[in-house]
C-alpha cells in the first residue's frame, strides 16, 4: 500500500501543472506515493507535456469537463495511498511539505484532513488556508462586509477565521480544496466528493462532513505552499458570483435545518443579485473612467480655447459662437477624438501611447473632412479645430503619463520603462533564463542577475550582487520584477523571499528547470508570460499580407539604393540573388532559425529566411532551446517593426552563409 496518493485536476493550465509536477516530486523523495491528474478536456497541451515530461503520472484523460469534484473522485476510487491528497494545479510545494504534514497525521490520532498555510503569487497570506462553517449568521458577516471591518471579533471574523493566529496550528472547521489531505480511511467512512457541485463548495461540503463524523480538520502552517489562487476565475466575473453562491445554495438545503436553509437561501440571492451588481457596476467603472476623463479634459480645454477666441478674435469682428456649437459641436469633436482611441483600442490595458496618439490623428483626419464638407454657414472656425486638436493631444498624453506616476492600477504605460527585471538564480540556468526573459522585449530598460552563490566566480557586468544584497538591491536599482530559478533555488527558499520582499510591491515569476514558461501571478487570468500563447500569430491572413507587403517594399528600398549599400555586404551575388528570390515570393527577408531537427517544433508555414529573427537577440551560441522559444515568439507576435529591426540589424549579413 502507498503512503500518500496526490490527486490533481488540470483544466487548460499547462504551464503551471508543469511546474505543481516538478515540485510534488521533489517533495515526494523519501515517501511511497503516486500521482494522478485528472484532465477535463484541456486543450493547451497538458496531455503532451504530461507524457513527455512525466511519464510516472497516472494520467485520466477526460473528453469533456466533468466539474472539480467528479474529477477527483474518479482518482480516488482507484487511489492505493493511506492518504489522499487534492491539490490545485497552480500550487507550488516546499520539498519537505509531504513529509510534515504526514508526520503530523501520524501523531494526531483524531486528525480526519489537514490544510497548510498558503500564499498566493505576490507572497501575501490567503486566509482562505482557514475558514468557519458558513452558517447563516457567519454568511450574513461575510457578504454584508462585517468581517472584514472587525477581523479580530470571533463573532465578526468566523468566516476566515481571522481571530485565530495564521502562524499557529489550529483546529478549524473548513479547509480548502487547492490543498486538502485526507485519511482514505475517513473517506470510506463519509464517503467521495459530492458530485452536485461543479465547482466550488465541495471541500465545504467534505470538510463538514468530516467534522460530523467525529473527526478534526487541522489548519498546519508548518509548512507553506504558494498557490496562485485568483488566478485561474475572474472574481470580479458575474459568472464566479453566480457559481459561488449557488454552491452555497446546495450547502444549505443538504445541512441546514430547513428553516436556516430558507433564510440562507434568501440571503445568498440577495448576495447574489448585489455582487453581480457590483460586479456589472465595477466593469462598467473601470472600462469608462479613462474615457470619461478625456472628455472632460478635452472637452473644458475647448470650450477655454473657443472662449478665448470669441473674446481675443470674433469679437472685434463683432461676431461671436451660437449657443449651439457649445452645445453640440464641441462635444461632437470630443467625442470623434474618443471613439477614434477607441477605435484603435488606446483604451485598452495595458496602455499604449503609440496606439493613442494613432486614435487622435484618425480622429483630427474625421473632424477636418466633416469640416470640409459642411455647408460656410456651419464652418465655425477652422482655427479652433487646430488649436484645440494641439490641446487635447498634449491632454491625453498628460493624463495617461499623470495616472501612470501616480501608480493607478490598470494604467501602468506599456514600455521599457517599466521592464526593470533581476533574476535570482546562477551559472547557466541563471544565463539561460535571462536569454528566455530577453525574448519577451529586447527592449527592456534593465535586466541583471543576482547570484544565489556566493562561491561562483562567474561574475560578470550582469550580475549586481548576492542573494544576501537581494532587498537592497530591489530598492536601489527600482527593481518590479523578480524571477526566480527554481532550479537554483528550493520552493522553500521562493517562498521566504517572497514574504520577505512582500511590501516593496515586487512582482515575483518562477522558471521551472528545464522549461521555457516564465510564470508569474497573473499568468492564468492573462497569458502575457506563456510564451507560447498565440497572441498574433504570423498565420493569420493580415500577418502574411503585412510580411509580403514589407518583403516587397523593403526590396524595391534596396534595389533603388543599391549602388550603394551593396559595397556593404560580403557577398554581392548572394545579396542579388537574395533580392531576387524575395521579390519572387521563394523567400522572405526574416524567417526561423533553423533547428539541427526541425521536427521538434511545430510552427506555422512561411517561405525561407534569408536572416533569421534570432538577430533580433544579438546572442551568440545560442541553444536549442532558446533558438525553439525564439521561434515561437516570432511566429506567436508578429510585428511589421520586428522585421525591420531585424533588417537593419543583420543587413551587413545577408551575403553570408
Amino acid at each position: 500500500m502507498k503512503k500518500l496518493s496526490v490527486i490533481i485536476v488540470n483544466y487548460n493550465v499547462e504551464h503551471f501543472l508543469e511546474q505543481c509536477l516538478t515540485s510534488v516530486y521533489q517533495a515526494l523523495a523519501n515517501l511511497e506515493a503516486e500521482v494522478f491528474v485528472v484532465d477535463n478536456n484541456s486543450v493547451d497541451g497538458s496531455l503532451n507535456m504530461i507524457q513527455r515530461k512525466f511519464p510516472q503520472v497516472h494520467l485520466i484523460a477526460n473528453k469533456e469537463n466533468v466539474g472539480f469534484a467528479k474529477a477527483n473522485n474518479q482518482a480516488i476510487k482507484i487511489a492505493q495511498g493511506e492518504y489522499v491528497l487534492l491539490l490545485n494545479p497552480d500550487t507550488v510545494v516546499e520539498n519537505d511539505t509531504f513529509d510534515k504534514i504526514i508526520q503530523f497525521m501520524e501523531n494526531t490520532a483524531d486528525a480526519g484532513a489537514l490544510g497548510v498555510k498558503m500564499v498566493n503569487g505576490k507572497g501575501e497570506f490567503l486566509p482562505e488556508s482557514k475558514r468557519g462553517l458558513p452558517l447563516p449568521s457567519v454568511a450574513f458577516y461575510k457578504i454584508f462586509g462585517l468581517s472584514k471591518f472587525f477581523p479580530k471579533s470571533k463573532k465578526f471574523g468566523s468566516y476566515h477565521l481571522t481571530y485565530l493566529d495564521k502562524n499557529q496550528i489550529h483546529s478549524v472547521e473548513i479547509l480548502s480544496g487547492a490543498f486538502m489531505l485526507i485519511r482514505k480511511k475517513v473517506l470510506d467512512q463519509i464517503g467521495l466528493l459530492d458530485e452536485d457541485y461543479f465547482m466550488y463548495g465541495e471541500d465545504i461540503d467534505l470538510s463538514y462532513r468530516i467534522i460530523k463524523n467525529g473527526y478534526k480538520n487541522y489548519y498546519y502552517p508548518e509548512t507553506r505552499i504558494i498557490h496562485y489562487k485568483g488566478e485561474s476565475t475572474k472574481k470580479t466575473s458575474i459568472n464566479y458570483v453566480f457559481v459561488f453562491y449557488r454552491a452555497m445554495q446546495i450547502f444549505a438545503k443538504k445541512h441546514f435545518s430547513q428553516k436556516n436553509a430558507v433564510f440562507l437561501n434568501w440571503l445568498i440571492n440577495m448576495a447574489i443579485y448585489l455582487r453581480a451588481s457590483l460586479a456589472i457596476l465595477k466593469r462598467l467603472v473601470l472600462a469608462l473612467f479613462l474615457p470619461i476623463l478625456d472628455f472632460i479634459a478635452l472637452y473644458a480645454g475647448m470650450f477655454a480655447i473657443t472662449q478665448y477666441w470669441e473674446y481675443a478674435v470674433l469679437a472685434e469682428r463683432g461676431s461671436s459662437f451660437p449657443v449651439a456649437f457649445f452645445q453640440w459641436v464641441l462635444p461632437l469633436y470630443t467625442l470623434i477624438w474618443i471613439l477614434g482611441v477607441a477605435a484603435y483600442k488606446g483604451y485598452h490595458k495595458p496602455i499604449r501611447l503609440s496606439k493613442t496618439n494613432k486614435g487622435f490623428i484618425a480622429g483630427t483626419i474625421t473632424i477636418l473632412l466633416i469640416y470640409a464638407l459642411l455647408p460656410e454657414t456651419f464652418r465655425f472656425s477652422r482655427a479652433v479645430v487646430v488649436i484645440g486638436a494641439m490641446w487635447s493631444v498634449i491632454a491625453m498624453n498628460s493624463l495617461r503619463y499623470v495616472l501612470h506616476r501616480l501608480k493607478v492600477p490598470g494604467y501602468a504605460l506599456k514600455g521599457a520603462e517599466n521592464r526593470r527585471i533581476v533574476v535570482v538564480g546562477k551559472g547557466q540556468e541563471a544565463a539561460r533564463v535571462l536569454r528566455l526573459v530577453q525574448l519577451t522585449n529586447p527592449e527592456i530598460e534593465f535586466l541583471r542577475i543576482v547570484s544565489t552563490d556566493s562561491a561562483t566566480e562567474e561574475s560578470s557586468d550582469l550580475t549586481i550582487g548576492e542573494l544576501y544584497q537581494l532587498k537592497e538591491i530591489v530598492a536601489v536599482y527600482k527593481i518590479k520584477e523578480l524571477i526566480f530559478c527554481a532550479q537554483n533555488l528550493s520552493p522553500e527558499e521562493i517562498i521566504d523571499l517572497m514574504e520577505h520582499l512582500k511590501n516593496d510591491q515586487v512582482e515575483y515569476k518562477i522558471v521551472p528547470a528545464e522549461s521555457n514558461a516564465i510564470i508569474g501571478s497573473n499568468s492564468i487570468a492573462t497569458a502575457d508570460d506563456i510564451f507560447i500563447v498565440p497572441l498574433n500569430s504570423i498565420n493569420l491572413p493580415k500577418n502574411r499580407r503585412k510580411k509580403r507587403i514589407f518583403d516587397i517594399l523593403t526590396s524595391c528600398f534596396l534595389i533603388l539604393f543599391c549602388p550603394l549599400n551593396i559595397w556593404t555586404v560580403k557577398s554581392k551575388r548572394k545579396y542579388i540573388i537574395a533580392l531576387i528570390e524575395v521579390l519572387k515570393g521563394k523567400k522572405t527577408w526574416i524567417g526561423y532559425h533553423s533547428l539541427s531537427n526541425p521536427n521538434l517544433q511545430k510552427l506555422p508555414i512561411i517561405p525561407a529566411g534569408i536572416l533569421p529573427c534570432t538577430n533580433a537577440l544579438g546572442l551568440n551560441n545560442m541553444s536549442e532551446d532558446i533558438i525553439a522559444k525564439a521561434n515561437q515568439v516570432y511566429a506567436n507576435d508578429y510585428q511589421f517593426s520586428t522585421d525591420l529591426k531585424i533588417l537593419i540589424k543583420g543587413h551587413r549579413r545577408i551575403g553570408r552563409g
